[in-house]
């Protein structure tokens, strides 16, 4: 999974970056607000959760999070703060944060606080129908449909089609695909992302779909609509 850390506290950023890093997280980290937003709001990185600061230098943690909402970015937002009375918490989740933990905290807190938020894909995927540009699936019957036309996908490129669907418009690394499709603990490779990435692209273009999958070098995928 990849996280976006924004804390301005050098120590406590290095302290929980540590944590989550041995847990297997894939990290970025932030000091101040004007460089989260370049990564808060760049879709290429596909964060799973941002955990957030308030109180930052030069653009403060709400103003980050007032961004993202309005650029329709739904990934969960977890602030870590120590303004922890019940208007603050009112602020922060009426400006679209998704959970509030307060300093000082224990990183076992934190960890449940993010496994937590992170059960959203499975529920979405859930979702009977999801439609995306040109395509629509029945996740129940793995159907994906594309001006009238149909095809019968397997379990797994169903699965993996559908967390591609969920987030549109964000690239999704292959660890990140494999946790989503495979499980974490599945004892899978990689190169399984890429072989089920060259079915579906056969069955995008059986379909004569708009919508492709397009592979960013070096971050992973994410669909797209060409002209």
């Amino acid at each position: 999974m990849r996280v976006l850390l924004i804390e301005d506290d050098k120590n406590l950023s290095a302290t929980i970056a540590e944590q989550l890093q041995k847990a297997g997280y894939i990290l970025d980290c932030c000091y101040d607000g004007e460089t989260a937003l370049g990564y808060a709001l760049n879709p290429e990185y596909g964060y799973d959760i941002v955990l957030l600061d308030r109180m930052l230098p030069i653009i403060d943690g709400m103003a980050v999070l007032k961004a993202m909402r309005q650029k329709n970015i739904c990934t969960p937002v977890l602030i870590i703060t120590g303004l922890g009375e019940l208007d603050d918490k009112i602020v922060g989740f009426d400006c679209g944060a998704d959970d509030y933990l307060v300093k000082p905290f224990h990183v076992k807190e934190l960890f449940a606080r993010i496994r937590a938020l992170t059960r959203r894909p499975a529920e979405i995927v859930n979702k009977e129908l999801l439609t995306v540009f040109d395509l629509t699936l029945n996740t129940e019957h793995r159907r994906l449909t594309c001006k009238g036309q149909s095809v019968i996908l397997t379990q797994k490129e169903a699965d993996l089609i559908a967390a591609l669907m969920e987030r549109p418009e964000s690239t999704q690394s292959r660890s990140q695909l494999l946790w989503k499709v495979w499980g974490a603990g599945a004892e899978v490779e990689d190169g399984n992302v890429d072989n089920y990435i060259h079915f579906l692209r056969k069955r995008l273009r059986e379909l004569g779909c708009k919508t492709s999958i397009k592979t960013v070098y070096g971050a992973g995928y994410r669909l797209e609509e060409t002209p």
